[in-house]
C-alpha cells in the first residue's frame, strides 16, 4: 500500500463505521509493532471509556498495542504523574487529552524531547495550532477533537429555541485554563450576543468540576435573579449539577438546562424533563482518529494538524431514535 494512502483508507473506514467502530481484521503490514499511549483527562467519565472504545478499535484494525493510563480527576497535579510514567515506558506515540492550557507544556516537551510524538486529543496546550514554527507550545503532530466553540454555539442556539428567545441566562463551567470547557463558554457567549439580543447572559459560575457546586450555584442564581430562564452546562459535571439544582429549586421545566456530553445519566434526565438538551461529541471517533494519526505518522506519513469531529443534538423527540441513540456514550 501507498505510504500516502493508509492514513486514508482507515479514515475513510473510521466514517464508515461511526461510532460503532467494529474492528475488522488487522491491516498491518510486517513492520514492528506499534505501542501507542492514550492519556485521558480521567479513566472514570463515561466520554473517556467512549473515546478509549474507539482508539481500541482502530489499535485492534491496525495491529498495534494500545495502552490506556489516567488517573481519577481532571487535575494537572493528577496527570503530570501519569504521563511521567508513561514516559518511563516508552512508547512510540503519545495520545494525551491534557488538563490544563499551560500547565502540561513542559511535562509534554519531556515527552517530545524523549523523541515520542505528541497528539492532543479532545483537549490542547497553548493556542491548539501546532507546528507552526513559533511559541512554545507547538510542538505536538495534531489535534483532534470536536469543535468546541461551535458546539457552544450550538448550545447557544438549543436554549434560545427552548426559552423562546428571550430572558437570563448563564453558563456553568469548570475552571478558567482548561480548553474545551472555555471555548465552549466562548461559542456560547458569541452566538448569543451576535444573534439573540433579547437574552441576558449573566456572570459565569465556575464549580470545580464538582456536581453539588454546580447545584448550589443553580439555586444561588435563581435567588437573585427569580426571573431565570436557563443554564446551560459546559461539561457533564456542572450540567448534572445544574439539573440537580433545578430540581432542588422546585423548578423543572421552567428553568431550562442544556448539556454538554450524552452520557446515560444525562439521557435519563432527556427522559424524566430534568434536562432539555443534550450536545453529544463523538468521542470514539476522536480515538479512533488518534490512533490511526499516529499510527500514520509512525509509518512517515504526513497528517493533518487538526481534525475535527461532529455533534448530535439530543432531545426527547429523538433520544429513542437508534440514529441517535448510538451517539450515547459508553458506560
Amino acid at each position: 500500500m501507498e505510504r500516502r494512502s493508509i492514513f486514508k483508507a482507515i479514515a475513510a473506514m473510521a466514517l464508515a463505521t461511526t461510532v460503532a467502530f467494529a474492528a475488522g481484521p488487522s491491516i498491518a503490514q510486517d513492520n514492528e509493532k506499534f505501542t501507542i499511549a492514550l492519556i485521558p483527562g480521567l479513566t472514570t467519565d463515561a466520554f473517556y471509556i467512549t473515546m478509549r472504545k474507539g482508539a481500541q478499535a482502530a489499535a485492534d484494525a491496525l495491529g498495534v498495542e494500545l495502552v490506556f493510563q489516567g488517573g481519577p480527576e481532571f487535575n494537572p497535579t493528577v496527570q503530570v504523574p501519569v504521563l511521567d510514567a508513561v514516559i518511563a515506558r516508552q512508547p512510540d506515540a503519545i495520545l494525551i487529552a491534557p488538563t490544563d492550557t499551560t500547565q502540561l507544556i513542559e511535562p509534554l516537551r519531556r515527552a517530545h524531547d524523549a523523541g515520542i510524538p505528541i497528539i492532543t486529543v479532545d483537549t490542547f496546550i497553548g493556542t491548539g495550532q501546532y507546528q507552526t514554527g513559533s511559541g512554545d507550545a507547538d510542538f505536538p503532530l495534531s489535534y483532534i477533537a470536536s469543535d468546541n466553540i461551535l458546539g457552544g454555539r450550538m448550545a447557544a442556539r438549543a436554549l434560545a429555541d427552548a426559552i423562546g428567545g428571550e430572558g437570563k441566562v448563564y453558563v456553568s463551567n469548570v475552571n478558567p485554563g482548561i480548553s474545551t470547557t472555555d471555548q465552549r463558554e466562548e461559542g456560547f457567549k458569541l452566538e448569543m450576543s451576535e444573534n439573540f439580543p433579547e437574552i441576558e447572559v449573566l456572570e459565569t459560575q465556575f464549580n470545580e468540576n464538582d456536581a453539588n457546586n454546580a447545584a448550589s450555584q443553580l439555586q444561588a442564581v435563581f435567588a437573585r435573579n427569580g426571573d431565570l430562564k436557563g443554564v446551560f452546562g459546559a461539561n457533564l459535571f456542572s450540567a448534572l449539577g445544574a439539573a440537580n439544582g433545578v430540581q432542588q429549586a422546585g423548578q423543572t421545566g421552567t428553568i431550562k438546562v442544556v448539556a454538554f456530553d450524552a452520557p446515560t445519566s444525562i439521557i435519563d434526565n432527556i427522559d424524566s424533563g430534568l434536562v432539555d438538551v443534550a450536545i453529544a461529541q463523538h468521542p470514539a471517533e476522536i480515538g479512533y482518529f488518534g490512533v490511526v494519526s499516529a499510527y500514520a505518522h509512525l509509518t512517515e506519513q504526513s497528517i493533518p494538524t487538526l481534525i475535527g469531529t461532529g455533534f448530535t443534538v439530543i432531545d426527547k423527540s429523538n433520544v429513542t431514535d437508534p440514529e441517535v441513540a448510538k451517539y450515547i456514550y459508553s458506560d
